[in-house]
């Protein structure tokens, strides 16, 4: 046993090397750029949005490689700070010359971009944060990569996730906390929690993660940026990692996070091509629709201030409503809508959905791996013996409810059992439309929990993520745009936080509030599925209010 531990310690201190020459090589290549272009502005290249910059790109009024170093070094910046990047992709420097020689300018065109660690980029680790991944590189660049880089893009960096990808934190034991670039005291959240950090911090302008919860809503909400995560198809998800495999109930989806809604329909545009349903005819062949994103007819909006089942913080609430009232007065019609049984929702369907098998395959993925922590709660209960959760979830379910729900979901599920579940989901989601269908909405307003959590609070709140987990289960696209700053009225508001259950995962919600004067805080904007531009054409009206 310990010659198994010495092994794998090794493994890890191999990556962790990896990363450091990664780091120390960003370092020379910028170096000797400054060195041999003292001229260029890095300041003015950083501060262009992406629609602005991929023009300058293409209409040949900006050089490739001034932008491609300016972001190296400031990615380089962001790492130190907040530890957000795994792996520097060497190749992007020979990209960055073959761009050159492309005859046909994608419209991401000489666009350096951030990638998650679980999606694959040919010759490099997908490791999930689990020590058996490392030194397994991929095999060829997931479809998503192959159309960036068809499309002129540079994927410059991978970056940092939670072990598993099970978590709405940033941390494994290969390489460590990230931190939020906005404070480095709260967690970037997760489980693309260093695209959030990069983007978030400027050390990129463009990124793409993955979402089966909230993994991309997380992580733009926290550090302040916007992000889409699509319905479950539209976009690609071959070669990309799964933290649960195989499971049909709650449904992943890749997408982009950038600051602005604007980087977010660019990016769309360019992946929604030709490329695309070509490299994976599994997906849909809609091309990204321009007259709907475009389109400035007044919208019916359907609005909740809370699910009911998870607290607002006063800041989320103070988001909705500000953002309702600015829509009103847009000349926007605004209509509450109902919602009902999540609690339900996220135990019936998201937990017991993910974890039908009694969470065997998800305690597999640990097996041999020396730390078990990210994941709180998660893992304990999925190894527990069938008796165990029995007997545990009646004790406790006239003390802690909540607990009794999630251990009795946690149960391993027959076939049948599994087939019905999927029945019901289907079934939730047709009477979900048709209450949408009834009030006529085109759009959903909805809050977003923040602001960030300490580190270490995301394990011990699984609960907290029933606002994005929703549309996980719904497959309804789903994106998040920041709209305001936590105030010192929130924050003494605060004091009287109790929660719907008033157990202990309410007090500690409560404690993960707190202290956050300052820090942004973020509306979830949302449509029926497929409708992608919808969405982005309402996230960009929140945006622009």
């Amino acid at each position: 046993r310990w010659r198994r531990r010495r092994a794998l310690w090794r493994k890890v201190a191999e990556a962790q090397e990896r990363q450091e020459r990664s780091l120390v090589r960003m370092e020379a290549v910028a170096r000797r750029f400054r060195e041999q272009h003292p001229s260029v502005n890095v300041v003015s290249i950083l501060s262009l949005p992406l629609p602005e910059l991929s023009k300058k790109l293409r209409d040949g009024s900006l050089p490739p490689d001034h932008v491609f170093y300016a972001y190296v070094g400031k990615a380089l910046q962001i790492a130190t700070e907040t530890n957000c990047i795994t792996e520097f992709l060497q190749e992007s420097e020979s990209q960055l010359r073959k761009a050159k020689l492309m005859e046909k300018q994608g419209l991401l065109y000489g666009v350096p971009v951030s990638i998650k660690d679980s999606i694959d980029c040919q010759g490099h680790d997908s490791t999930l944060g689990f020590i058996k991944n490392i030194n397994k590189p991929a095999a060829e660049d997931s479809v998503v990569v192959q159309v960036l880089k068809r499309q002129g893009a540079i994927p410059f960096v991978k970056t940092n996730v939670p072990q598993s990808l099970i978590s709405y934190d940033c941390k494994n034991l290969i390489f460590g906390q990230t931190c939020n670039p906005l404070l480095y005291t709260r967690t970037p959240g997760g489980s693309s929690g260093g695209e959030g950090a990069l983007v978030g911090g400027g050390g990129s302008i463009l990124g793409i993660g993955t979402d089966v919860g909230g993994s991309l809503r997380f992580p733009a909400a926290f550090c302040g940026i916007c992000a889409i995560k699509p319905t479950g198809n539209r976009l690609s998800k071959r070669g990309i990692m799964a933290g649960v495999v195989g499971q049909k109930a709650v449904a992943a989806a890749v997408g982009p996070l950038a600051k602005d809604v604007e980087s977010l329909a660019l990016c769309l545009r360019a992946l929604l091509s030709e490329d695309m349903f070509s490299l994976d005819s599994t997906v849909p062949p809609l091309p990204f629709n321009e007259e709907v994103y475009s389109s400035t007819k007044p919208l019916r909006i359907g609005y909740y201030e809370t699910d009911f089942f998870t607290m607002p913080s006063p800041a989320m609430r103070r988001a909705v409503r500000e953002t309702k009232q600015l829509l009103e007065e847009a000349g926007h019609t605004l209509v509450p809508f109902e919602l009902t049984n999540v609690d339900y929702v996220i135990f019936n369907y998201c937990v017991r959905g993910m974890f039908a098998d009694g969470g065997r395959s998800f305690v597999t993925k640990f097996k041999g791996e020396m730390e078990k922590g990210s994941t709180g709660l998660l893992f304990w209960l999925a190894k527990a013996p069938h008796w165990l959760k029995t007997l545990l979830s009646w004790i406790a379910k006239p003390f802690v409810p909540r607990f009794s729900s999630i251990v009795r979901s946690m149960k391993e599920n027959t076939v049948d059992e599994v087939w019905s579940l999927h029945h019901e989901i289907e079934d939730f989601c047709h009477q979900f439309i048709a209450q949408w269908k009834k009030l006529n909405l085109d759009v959903m307003l909805c809050p977003m929990l923040g602001p960030a959590f300490g580190i270490g609070y995301p394990a011990k709140l699984s609960v907290a993520v029933s606002y994005t987990m929703l549309y996980n289960a719904l497959d309804f696209p789903a994106g998040v745009v920041p709209v305001t700053l936590v105030t010192d009225e929130d924050e003494e508001e605060l004091k009287g936080y109790k929660g719907y259950y008033q157990d202990w995962w309410d007090r500690t919600l409560a404690k993960a509030f707190r202290g956050s004067v300052g820090m942004p805080v973020a509306v979830q904007c949302v449509a029926l599925p497929w409708q992608e531009e919808l969405c982005l054409r309402f996230m960009k009206e929140v945006e622009t209010l």
